[in-house]
């Protein structure tokens, strides 16, 4: 027993590559439409482990790209609670306060606007106030939180006395409004403001996104505020921000430090990306699962080959081939199967993820890890799926086979 053991060893070594890949193919090129459909949940399976890899790595370094542009070096101050959970007001000298912080370069705030809401005109139901506030705003706010203007002027000196206003990006689209024109005016707090531009999206700062900006004085002229900032935005020497951020709170408001709130919204945008891939493990979860229905179609349809195979296998048999090259024949056709869906998946893929980082403006990343690993992957699959096939076919006797025909 040991003996033929050996000899059939030795005769299934002797089977050449190019023999082995000719005779493996037979089956998928026979039955074409039946070895796509197979193949094709493991390519889907394949495409989605390439794909959440591919857009995670290309996420994170478009994310680190924006906050290298952004700077890290922006902390936020703004007003929190007292001891009765009522909120606190920032004084109004508190802006000054922190400019004299050593290593704090700019400083910039702006204050809300209690009760008054800005609509298109006053045809608007009071109800619809697309939840947009209304802000005053210091006149170097664009700078600090790294927007421009999309279109017209910011507030300047004389703008920032009259009734005038600028939209955040959010605000503008909102309101309906994409473009200044002369003329162009909205109404805040039951009077007409005059339109000056339209800001580009803050990243570091969605808060303003959503506001119409005033200037302190006009906002305090027209429409009653208190002159009190709620938000203040400072950048500091990049090396000295943690520093800063220690003493922010007893320099904003020194009787009651624990009523001011300090954040570094750099910070934010990384919790945020951290949560976005906390998705990435579903994703994945779900490519597992096409891998799993591909490898039972893979099976499947490898048993269906055997069993309609009995006659190509039994002659095979009768003209000398081996039990080994029964066996290496199905199991690498399977594998071949597995191979053509894992090759079309890693395509397909890795063609998503870059028109998705194209459309994001990212860089296109796909992981050694995500390819390597979505074709072993199927590979294993399909060994693993073509295993008991071959095996089956393998212990078929030259006459069992031809008889049963």
């Amino acid at each position: 027993m040991a003996a033929v053991t050996t000899l059939d060893a030795a005769t299934s070594a002797r089977l050449r590559p190019a023999d082995l890949g000719r005779v493996a193919s037979v089956g998928l090129r026979t039955r074409k439409l039946r070895a796509g459909l197979s193949a094709l949940g493991i390519a889907i399976g394949v495409a989605a482990i390439v794909a959440v890899l591919g857009l995670s790595s290309s996420s994170q370094a478009g994310l680190l790209a924006e906050i290298d542009r952004l700077g890290t070096n922006l902390l936020t101050v703004t007003n929190g609670q007292d001891l009765q959970g009522k909120t606190a007001e920032l004084a109004k000298a508190a802006p000054g306060m922190i400019s004299r912080v050593g290593p704090v370069s700019t400083v910039e705030e702006t204050g809300t606007v209690s009760d008054v809401h800005a609509y298109r005109s006053p045809l608007i139901p009071s109800i619809n106030t697309n939840a947009l506030s209304v802000q005053a705003a210091s006149l170097g706010l664009p700078s600090a939180v790294t927007t421009t203007v999309a279109h017209g002027r910011y507030l300047n000196a004389a703008t920032a006395t009259e009734p005038v206003a600028v939209l955040g990006a959010a605000a503008a689209e909102r309101l309906g409004v994409t473009r200044i024109f002369p003329g162009e005016r909205i109404w805040v707090g039951g009077q007409w403001f005059s339109l000056a531009g339209i800001l580009e999206p803050a990243t570091l700062a969605p808060e303003v996104d959503t506001a119409v900006l005033v200037g302190f004085p006009a906002a305090e002229k027209y429409l009653g505020f208190d002159g009190h900032p709620s938000t203040i935005y400072v950048r500091s020497a990049t090396d000295q921000v943690a520093a800063v951020q220690s003493v922010l709170a007893a320099t904003a408001n020194p009787e009651a430090p624990n009523e001011v709130s300090v954040s570094r919204p750099s910070d934010a945008l990384v919790a945020r990306a951290k949560a976005k891939s906390a998705l990435n493990g579903l994703f994945l979860g779900l490519g597992a699962v096409s891998l799993l229905v591909g490898a039972v179609g893979v099976a499947n349809i490898m048993v269906i080959s055997v069993l309609e195979r009995r006659s190509e296998i039994g002659l095979r048999r009768a003209l000398g081939a081996t039990k080994g090259h029964i066996r290496t024949q199905f199991l690498s056709e399977a594998m071949l199967l597995a191979v053509i869906g894992g090759l079309i998946g890693i395509a397909a893929g890795a063609g998503a993820t870059a028109v998705y980082a194209t459309a994001k403006h990212w860089a296109v990343i796909i992981p050694t890890l995500a390819w390597t690993g979505g074709l072993a992957a199927a590979i294993l699959i399909g060994a693993i799926a073509g295993l008991l096939p071959a095996l089956r076919a393998a212990r078929m006797s030259p006459t069992q086979a031809l008889w049963t025909v």
